[in-house]
């Protein structure tokens, strides 16, 4: 009934359907006026009370549950947002002062024994990403790796159609290793396919997609990545 009159307003020619649409529109838009010394000092008491509630619950709750699902508890772990999601048969393992966000996924393919992701220490792993482990993604020291990455070890799918469609998994032959050194940076929105190794200090511009292995202290970029140019050594 209410959709009914809503269409009706929305879409009538009437006055009264005219005057009716435009009373909700304004209710739609309504809002109690902004009283700057009432509503600035609320506002950062909103942000101390959800800042306050945040911590306590990723340190009395998220990061213990995590923490349980590693093969050994890493020191200074800092999760934020939540939890990540795993999916499947995966080891895990992450060095100290790494920080993680709860938006990220990461898999392991079934029809492997044992998959393990490896991560290093001091690593940022960021929002959306996704680390697929067909048999092993090894992630070295310092890497950073920034939203809606893709570290693709599996597809999940095979190459035939009729298998597809039958529902099968994707076969040996489509999986590969993922490794990347130590201080490597993959910005936003990277794709890491299987069997490719980042050598060491690479910077992968974002949007990239690397298909094959790239040297270390080199800025990559493009679909496929390609070498730009030299990166200054680390000492």
């Amino acid at each position: 009934m209410l959709v009914g009159l809503k269409d009706w307003a929305k879409r009538g020619d009437s006055p009264l359907a005219q005057a009716l649409w435009r009373l909700a529109k304004a209710m739609r838009g309504g809002a109690v006026p902004v009283v700057p010394v009432l509503h600035k000092p609320l506002y950062a008491l909103h942000l101390a009370i959800s800042g306050l509630f945040s911590n306590l619950t990723r340190a009395l709750y998220w990061t213990p549950l995590f923490q349980s699902r590693l093969e050994a508890p890493a020191a200074n772990l800092y999760l934020y947002g939540g939890m990540p999601l795993v999916l499947g048969r995966l080891r895990l393992s992450f060095g100290a002062d790494c920080r993680v966000s709860a938006q990220s996924t990461f898999s392991g393919r079934s029809s492997s024994e044992d998959p393990v992701l490896t991560v290093g220490r001091n690593v940022d792993i960021g929002w959306q990403t996704t680390i697929a482990v067909g048999r092993r993604v090894t992630i070295g020291d310092n890497v950073r790796i920034a939203g809606r990455a893709f570290l693709a070890g599996y597809p999940g799918h095979p190459l035939d159609a009729a298998q597809r469609a039958a529902g099968l998994p994707d076969t040996d032959d489509q999986i590969g290793d993922i490794v990347l050194e130590d201080d490597v940076w993959l910005a936003t929105g990277v794709t890491v396919s299987a069997g490719v190794t980042i050598g060491r200090g690479t910077i992968v511009a974002a949007g990239s997609v690397v298909t094959k292995d790239l040297p270390p202290f080199v800025l990559a970029a493009g679909a496929p990545a390609k070498v730009v140019r030299s990166l200054a050594r680390a000492e």
